[in-house]
């Protein structure tokens, strides 16, 4: 499994609009094969920081996501709602170690 958080500041304007189509993403990615999981969170006490939790089964489904469809709409219009560069952090998991999970 390979796990990756993504760290996202919104502008403020912007954070009910991104919550939307990052919620439309997020029901579109948990249908990939190659997704076993994907979160969206967004900080209590600070509405515009979301964190995206995505779980992969394999390094393949990684550059499979980033070709849909549903992934590129999201870019298309969620890029611009970021008040800084998103940034990510890429963990494979320790436990369970069973990859049939």
């Amino acid at each position: 499994m390979i796990v990756v958080h993504i760290f996202v500041h919104v502008k403020p304007d912007c954070v009910e609009a991104f919550r939307r189509a990052t919620i439309e993403n997020a029901r579109n990615s948990a249908l990939e094969p190659g997704i076993a999981r994907f979160d969206v969170l967004q900080q209590s006490d600070d509405a515009t920081r979301f964190v995206l939790v995505e779980v992969y089964r394999n390094a393949e489904a990684t550059a499979q996501h980033k070709a849909t469809t549903h992934y590129n709409a999201w870019a298309a219009v969620a890029l611009d709602m970021m008040a800084e560069p998103r940034t990510r952090t890429t963990y494979s998991n320790a436990f369970p170690d069973d990859a049939s999970w």
